[in-house]
C-alpha cells in the first residue's frame, strides 16, 4: 500500500488511533480493574503507567510505522536492519509473534462486538427493557452460534469501512469517537442523579494510599495501561504508517493517551457510581454490560432511550477497535507477499475471524481466549516490540524518526526512559504473566 498518497489529517489520525484504543478495555475493563484493585489507588497507578506508555512506548509505535510505512513485519525488519541485514531478516520473522496476536485478539473481540449488537438490537425492539437480564444475558452467551447474524454484520461492516483506505477510517472514526464521548457523557449526567451514585464518586476519587502498597494494584494497573493504549508491539505501528513527517509523534501519542483515558474515566463515570447506587458488584466484568447496565437502565426514565444511546456507543467503539487490528494484518500480509490484492487479504482475514469466531460464541470458550489474549499475548508483543525499539534498533536512527516534526528535541533523557523504566515494565508483566500460569 502507498500511504504516501492517503496520509490522514492531524486530527483525524488522533481520532482514529483513539478508535483504536477506545474499546471494552475502556468500557468494562477500566471500571471493574478500578472497583476490584483500589479504587483511586488503581487510578493514580493507572495514569503513571499511561503518561509512560505513551511518552516512550506509542510515540515509538507510531514513529517505527511513518519510518518503514508499512505495517508489523516491514517495521521489525527495517529496525533489525540497523543492525545488519541478517538481524533484520531476523526482525522480519520475530514480527509474526505480534501480528499474530493481533489478530487471535481480532477473533475474540469480533464475538464480543456481536454481542453488543445484539443487545443494541433488543434495545430498539424493546425487548431488553422487560426481560430478566441475567437470563438473557445466558441465553446467548452460553449457546453455540446464537449471534451468527450480528457476528456477520460485524465483520462485514469492518471490512467495508477498511477497503475504501485510510481516509474511510479518518471518515468513519469523526464520527463515531465523538458519538461515543457524547453518549457517555449523556448517560454520565443521568447517573449522576441516582440516589447512592456519590459513594461511587468517593470510592473512584477520595485517595486510598495503603492500597498503593499493594504491588498487584501497580501490576494491574499496568496491564490496563498497556490493553488500553494498544501498545502491543502490532497495532500502532500500522497507524504510525499514516502520519505525515511533519508531525510531532510524541505530542499525537500523548494527545491520543488523553482522549483514551478521558474515554475510560466518562465510562468508569457512568458504570462505578450506577453500580453503587443500586447495590451491584463493580468487577462483574462483561456482565457489567449485559446485566447490570441493562437492569440499571430497566428502572429509569427514557430507559430504552439510553440503551439504544449505549449500545450504539459500543458498537461504534468496538468497530474501531477492530478496523486497526484487521488493518495491522492485513498490511503486514501485503507487504510480506506483495502479489496479494488489499481486497482479498481483507476479505480472507474476515472468513477467518468468522470461522474460528464462530466457534468461540459461547462465552465459555470466548472467556478463556481472551483471557489468554490478555494476560498472555499482549505482553508478550509489547515486551518483543520494546527490546526491537530500544535495544535492538540503533539509537540515532530511532531518535532521528522521532525528532522528525518535534516541537522540542528528544535525546538521551528520552531514549533512558525507554530503555530503563519502559522496557522493565513490559519484562515485568510477561514475567507476571507467567508466574500466574505456574501458579494457578
Amino acid at each position: 500500500m502507498e500511504h504516501k498518497k492517503n496520509l490522514m489529517s492531524r486530527w483525524g489520525f488522533i481520532l482514529s488511533a483513539v478508535g483504536s484504543a477506545v474499546g471494552m478495555a475502556n468500557v468494562w475493563g477500566f471500571p471493574a480493574k478500578m472497583g476490584a484493585y483500589g479504587g483511586s489507588a488503581f487510578l493514580i497507578a493507572y495514569l503513571f503507567f499511561v503518561a509512560l506508555f505513551s511518552f516512550v512506548g506509542l510515540s515509538a509505535e507510531y514513529a517505527i510505522g511513518r519510518r518503514s510505512r508499512t505495517g508489523t513485519l516491514g517495521s521489525y525488519e527495517k529496525a533489525w536492519a540497523t543492525r545488519s541485514r541478517t538481524m533484520g531478516r531476523a526482525g522480519g520473522a520475530l514480527g509474526w509473534l505480534p501480528l499474530a496476536g493481533s489478530m487471535c485478539i481480532a477473533i475474540g473481540y469480533a464475538v464480543i462486538i456481536s454481542y453488543v449488537l445484539k443487545a443494541f438490537y433488543h434495545s430498539i425492539t424493546g425487548e431488553l427493557m422487560h426481560v430478566d437480564t441475567t437470563v438473557w444475558f445466558e441465553s446467548f452467551s452460553t449457546t453455540h452460534f446464537s449471534v451468527v447474524p450480528f457476528h456477520v454484520i460485524v465483520v462485514v461492516v469492518t471490512l467495508l469501512t477498511l477497503l475504501l483506505g485510510a481516509k474511510s477510517i479518518e471518515k468513519s472514526n469523526r464520527v463515531m469517537m465523538p458519538m461515543f464521548f457524547v453518549i457517555f457523557l449523556i448517560l454520565a449526567v443521568r447517573v449522576a442523579f441516582l440516589p447512592g451514585a456519590a459513594e461511587g464518586y468517593r470510592f473512584m476519587f477520595t485517595p486510598r494510599w495503603d492500597a498503593l502498597k499493594d504491588p498487584m494494584v501497580w501490576v494491574w494497573a499496568m496491564g490496563q495501561a498497556f490493553f488500553s493504549l494498544s501498545v502491543t508491539g502490532s497495532g500502532m505501528i500500522v497507524y504510525g504508517a499514516y502520519l505525515g513527517e511533519k508531525e510531532d509523534v510524541v505530542n499525537i501519542a500523548v494527545r491520543t493517551a488523553l482522549f483514551d483515558t478521558i474515554a475510560a474515566l466518562v465510562a468508569a463515570l457512568v458504570i462505578i457510581p450506577a453500580c453503587f447506587a443500586y447495590g451491584l458488584d463493580v468487577g462483574a466484568g462483561p456482565s457489567l454490560l449485559f446485566v447490570t447496565l441493562p437492569r440499571i437502565l430497566q428502572d429509569i426514565p427514557f430507559g430504552q432511550v439510553f440503551a439504544i444511546f449505549l449500545y450504539v456507543a459500543m458498537t461504534f467503539a468496538g468497530i474501531s477497535s477492530l478496523q486497526n487490528m484487521f488493518e495491522a494484518v492485513g498490511e503486514s500480509l501485503q507487504h510480506r507477499f506483495p502479489r496479494l490484492q488489499r481486497k482479498a487479504v481483507l476479505v480472507l482475514l474476515g472468513v477467518i475471524c468468522l470461522g474460528f469466531g464462530l466457534f468461540m460464541e459461547p462465552i465459555f470458550k470466548w472467556g478463556p481466549w481472551m483471557d489468554a489474549v490478555s494476560i498472555y499475548i499482549i505482553p508478550m508483543g509489547a515486551t518483543i516490540g520494546a527490546l526491537s525499539w530500544f535495544w535492538i534498533m540503533k539509537k540515532d536512527e530511532l531518535l532521528d524518526e522521532i525528532n522528525k516534526g518535534s516541537h522540542s528535541a528528544h535525546g538521551k533523557l528520552w531514549h533512558n526512559v525507554g530503555r530503563f523504566l519502559y522496557v522493565p515494565c513490559a519484562l515485568i508483566l510477561c514475567l507476571v504473566a507467567l508466574f500466574m500460569k505456574v501458579a494457578f
